[in-house]
């Protein structure tokens, strides 16, 4: 999955970004807690592991 796909994906279900620093975008939400990053040019293939963590941080997993 790129992360382009990640960031629509979040935004779909009402995640928006917060700040940006270099290529990490952090999101937040009105109802959830806490943070999601995501990293990467927009183009960007995001490993496995990556994507499990961006799941875990908006509470999919």
């Amino acid at each position: 999955m790129k992360v382009k796909e990640i960031i629509k994906w979040l935004e779909n279900d009402g995640w928006y970004i917060s700040r940006i620093k270099g290529g990490h975008r952090q999101f937040k939400h009105l109802t959830k807690k806490g943070l999601v990053t995501v990293s990467g040019k927009l183009s960007d293939e995001l490993a496995p592991g990556t994507q499990n963590s961006i799941f875990k941080q908006a509470g999919y997993k």
